[in-house]
Formats: C-alpha cells, sequence, structure tokens
C-alpha cells in the first residue's frame, strides 16, 4: 500500500483533494479549518472532520504506519509516507486550534526544462545560460522562500548534468528525480522513539566525500552541514548544487554564513567569508508571486569580497511590468551584464 493510500484511508474528509493531481499541498488547522494549494492558490474548502478525536486518531494512525508515536511526549510528527510524500503534525496543547496537519504531495511527473519555459517560470535564453554554468561546473546556490519552486529548479538543473559524471545526493526526503545511470542517492534518517540512530546531512556529507563522488548535491542546507559543503566545492569538488531558504542573493550568502557558524567551530567572520566567496560561483532566485506563478526571479554572480563585505552581480533578473486580463503578471526577463 503506498503513502497516499494510507492517507485516504485514515484522511477521508480531504480525499478528493489527495487523488487530484492539480493539489500540490493539504493543510489541516484542526478539524473545522482546511485549506489546499491547487495551481499555485492557496484556497479554503468546505470539508470538515466530525471531531477533533477524530481528526487526531488519523494522525496517530498515519504515525504508526510510517514507525512513528505521536503522544503528549513526541508531540510532533515529521515523516515521508512510502511514495515520498511529506506529513508535519503538531498537536495539542502546543497546536492551540487543535491537530495540524500539513501534507505536501510527491510530484510523480519530473519537471522538464520544457514545463518551465511553457509556464513562463523562465525565459529561453536564462535556461540556456544556466544549463551553461551546470555544463561549466559552477557551484550553485538556489535560494528562495518556503514553496518558492527551489527544489524544481535544483531538478531541472541537475539535468544537465553530464550522464557520465558520478553523482551523490543528499536529502531529507527523496524528491530530486535525476535520470543519470551513475547517481548514489543518499537520505537522512531521524532517531527513532529513544532519540538513537540519528543520520544527520553532515553525516551523509562526510560519507559521500568518500565515495568518489563528481558532483555532490545537497537538498537543502539548514545548518553545520554547509561547513562541509563549503569546503567540499573548495577541495575540488566543483559543480556541486544546493538549496537554501533565504529572500534573495545577499541574504542567501548571510544565511549560509549563520549555518556555517552551526558546525560548532570558532571561526573568524572573515574565514567564513573568504570560505563563502571561495566555493560559491552563482546564485539562482526564486519566487512564488502573488497571482501564484513561480519564476527564476534572478541570477547572481557571486564576487570576490570588497573589504570583507560580500559582494554579487545581478546577470538576470524579472521584472514585473503589468497585469493580463486574467490577474496574472506580466513582465520581462531582464539581461543586466553580457560577460
Amino acid at each position: 500500500m503506498n503513502g497516499i493510500s494510507y492517507l485516504t484511508m485514515f484522511l477521508e474528509p480531504v480525499k478528493p483533494y489527495l487523488d487530484d493531481p492539480a493539489v500540490s499541498e493539504i493543510m489541516i488547522n484542526g478539524p473545522r479549518s482546511i485549506y489546499i494549494e491547487k495551481n499555485g492558490h492557496v484556497v479554503h474548502v468546505e470539508e470538515t472532520f466530525p471531531s477533533e478525536p477524530a481528526l487526531q486518531a488519523a494522525a496517530n494512525n498515519i504515525a504508526k504506519s510510517v514507525g512513528r508515536v505521536l503522544n503528549d511526549e513526541y508531540p510532533r510528527l515529521d515523516a515521508r509516507l512510502p511514495d515520498g510524500s511529506r506529513v508535519h503534525v503538531v498537536i495539542p496543547p502546543l497546536s492551540r486550534c487543535g491537530t495540524v496537519v500539513a501534507i505536501r504531495k510527491f510530484r510523480t511527473d519530473s519537471l522538464s526544462p520544457e514545463n518551465l519555459l511553457k509556464w513562463g517560470s523562465i525565459s529561453p535564453e536564462m535556461l540556456s545560460y544556466l544549463e551553461k554554468l551546470v555544463r561549466k561546473r559552477m557551484n550553485i546556490l538556489i535560494c528562495g522562500a518556503t514553496s518558492s519552486g527551489k527544489t524544481s529548479i535544483l531538478n531541472v538543473l541537475s539535468s544537465f548534468i553530464d550522464p557520465a559524471d558520478r553523482i551523490l545526493t543528499i536529502e531529507d526526503s527523496c524528491e530530486l528525480q535525476l535520470r543519470q545511470p551513475h547517481l548514489v542517492p543518499f537520505e537522512t534518517r531521524r532517531p527513532d522513539k529513544d532519540g538513537k540512530g540519528e543520520v544527520t546531512f553532515r553525516d551523509l556529507l562526510h560519507s559521500a566525500l568518500r565515495l568518489r563522488p563528481d558532483r555532490i548535491i545537497l537538498g537543502e542546507i539548514r545548518g553545520g552541514e554547509a561547513l562541509d559543503l563549503l569546503q567540499a566545492m573548495n577541495t575540488g569538488h566543483s559543480g556541486s548544487m544546493s538549496t537554501i531558504h533565504a529572500n534573495n542573493a545577499p541574504d542567501a550568502l548571510l544565511r549560509l554564513e549563520t549555518c556555517v557558524m552551526y558546525a560548532g567551530f570558532d571561526l573568524p567572520l572573515a574565514a567564513i567569508r573568504n570560505q563563502v566567496t571561495a566555493a560559491l560561483n552563482y546564485i539562482v532566485h526564486t519566487g512564488r508571486l502573488e497571482d501564484g506563478s513561480r519564476k527564476v526571479l534572478g541570477i547572481s554572480k557571486v564576487l570576490p569580497l570588497d573589504h570583507g563585505e560580500y559582494r554579487i552581480e545581478d546577470q538576470w533578473e524579472w521584472v514585473q511590468t503589468g497585469t493580463d486580463q486574467s490577474g496574472r503578471f506580466t513582465g520581462d526577463f531582464v539581461r543586466h551584464t553580457q560577460n
């Protein structure tokens, strides 16, 4: 039985949305308030659960189906189902509105460069530019807010990697859908109910560096693994890629700097910034606009430090010019430099 089947059994009121491929996320804010994201728009739906105990029982059953515990001692559940869908649950009293469940459904179709062009998420020239950067083995960081399309862009960029390369991927939950033949995918493991057995990004990155990778792709930078990845980029593992939560390219550099500090080493700020700028070549900024569309908002080149301060040079930028009759934003992808 796959992950969606589990969810269908336990979450009957939202079954139509679990079955709808246009729905990417389901957000249950207690038994009486349910929202979905469909075609890029978040909307409230009429369905409800019979009661709080019914919703909490459904959450408990999901936890059991993946061998986890959800109770007063462990009031939060972060799980990946067999089909790749991600589920996060928070129960009362941490949640004041009742049991809260968020289900991010796994895409069964691999996002292609052609899809990005069709949806207007990027221009043909920008896509060609990014393809050249990947083939030249540039180290690329993709930044953006939650649900801005970072992983989707990482998937597309990864498709440009030479099939002869040995690629090692490290993710919290496997979302990358690479087609290359020489692929070694790793996935982190959370601790069990006794707090044992955890395998972190840093653990797997440590292993990856000893398995002769041509390229390392880290699903998301969240903490001290940032230092290990930067050191890998600075010691011959060019062409590596990752994502990070940040509002724009300058913020991405500061966020990366903060993550390095989580590694537990008392490194001078100047040393950290030198590592960052020596390792990173380009930053790709993704965003989800108010009309529900997702776009590559910019591509920036990371320059050497200037008196200890970060510098970037914008290469491409999405510039909004108006709104069409359907309410969707119109604009242009503008090239800033020609070098």
